[in-house]
């Protein structure tokens, strides 16, 4: 399995776990996997690691003073974001992934929705990357 697809298998795995364990996070194909429209969990988990390679680290730069003075927990309110952005992309495209009624309607549920469901989004993603092969042998095999 090639790096793009396990960190696709990772995403997807990541966002199924909060989907189960965190309220207020929604999305109909992962409470239903892998009967149902399972492919639309694989869709998502692609458009959120999109999201965190290209959108992540221009956010993470911007805000390096905030994460300096908060010793590195305003973090977390990047990682809710980008979740929010998650939320917002798979609503355009009729996904279904919700963080309570969000979208349309933004409220305090919905950002706490997204800040603990980055953290266990970070949490599962974290655990299931230590299995994976090193990074660095990727590239060497890519020439890179």
């Amino acid at each position: 399995m090639g790096p793009l697809a396990a960190r696709i298998v990772v995403n997807a795995v990541a966002l199924w776990v909060a989907v189960r364990i965190v309220p207020n996070v929604t999305f109909p194909a992962a409470q239903t996997f892998p009967a149902g429209d399972w492919w639309k969990l694989g869709v998502v988990a692609l458009i959120f690691g999109l999201i965190n390679a290209y959108i992540k680290p221009i956010a993470e730069a911007i805000s390096l003073p905030a994460r300096i003075l908060t010793l590195g927990l305003f973090s977390l309110v990047i990682n809710a974001l980008l979740l929010l952005l998650l939320a917002l992309v798979s609503d355009a495209l009729s996904l279904g992934f919700k963080l309570a009624k969000f979208p349309p309607n933004l409220s305090l549920n919905a950002l706490v929705a997204a800040l603990l469901g980055s953290i266990v989004i970070s949490i599962v993603s974290m655990v299931l990357a230590h299995f994976l092969p090193d990074r660095s042998s990727w590239r060497s095999r890519l020439h890179l």
